[in-house]
């Protein structure tokens, strides 16, 4: 008998096109403020703040044999002292993959791409309280930025560029208040022509978890994203069993997977 994982977080792969098509929307929506291309492929820095912000995007063909364009990965991050990296979406670069792992580049957890009808994630929603639990404002605050840091560390300028999606698409963030403290926060964006509200940053302070904070800040994201999107995506890590829980009462379902392959700074995979 097969168990949860198998059935619920691993299905069948949507297909190749739109496999391509949400990365793109996902790229849009988190913008590293360096990027240069590799034929189709996309490195991207942003001052070692978040992997997906340091990783190079291994979509479509590289325009070089697959073992020189990951020498040529290899040398952009290290002239910039990064370890390099890259987000492998699966099984769309499955042969990047092979190519990663036969060169000794390490896997970071598996990260599940999920989507869901924005209909289906506001019907699985609270109704929204009087006064509204969770605000949402265009503005970052010190306290949003320190919630965020807990989990992130430092941010550098990067950063900013990387929250603010370069001002390429509409963002919101969300403030959930207890008082004068707060104690949930998240980011909402809408990329991909209008069509994908990519919800980012769901943080709920350490204290105040299991009191439904991450619900009612998705559920303000999306009241907001409804306007024109129709389906909302996330990134979650698949050991992530609570999260992943979480989303899936919400109507989200795996869309595909990746893998961040990355080497140490001086090159190696160990």
């Amino acid at each position: 008998m097969r168990g949860v994982r198998d059935v619920d977080h691993l299905p069948p792969p949507a297909p190749r096109r739109d496999i391509v098509a949400l990365e793109w929307a996902a790229d849009e929506a988190w913008p590293a403020p360096v990027r240069e291309r590799l034929g189709d492929w996309l490195l991207r820095a942003a001052d070692g703040w978040t992997s997906r912000g340091n990783s190079a995007l291994p979509v479509g063909r590289p325009g070089v044999p697959l073992p020189d364009a990951v020498e040529a990965v290899r040398r952009w991050y290290a002239a910039r002292g990064l370890s390099p990296r890259m987000n492998v979406p699966l099984p769309l670069a499955a042969q990047v993959d092979a190519v990663l792992v036969g060169r000794g580049w390490r896997a970071a957890p598996r990260v599940l791409v999920q989507t869901a009808p924005l209909a289906t994630v506001l019907a699985a929603l609270p109704d929204r309280t009087d006064p509204p639990a969770v605000v949402l404002s265009s503005d970052l605050s010190p306290e949003w930025l320190a919630l965020a840091a807990e989990r992130k560390g430092t941010l550098p300028p990067a950063a900013y560029h990387l929250l603010r999606a370069g001002g390429r698409v509409p963002v919101r963030f969300a403030y959930g208040w207890d008082g004068d403290e707060l104690v949930a926060a998240g980011r909402g964006s809408v990329s991909g022509g209008g069509h994908w509200l990519g919800l980012m940053q769901i943080d709920v302070a350490p204290h105040a978890r299991r009191r439904g904070w991450a619900r009612q800040v998705i559920a303000e994201l999306a009241r907001w994203a409804a306007a024109g999107a129709t389906d909302a995506f996330l990134q979650v890590e698949e050991r992530n069993t609570a999260a992943v829980a979480l989303y899936r009462r919400l109507g989200f379902r795996t869309h595909h997977s990746y893998l961040t392959r990355y080497l140490q700074p001086d090159g190696t995979g160990c």
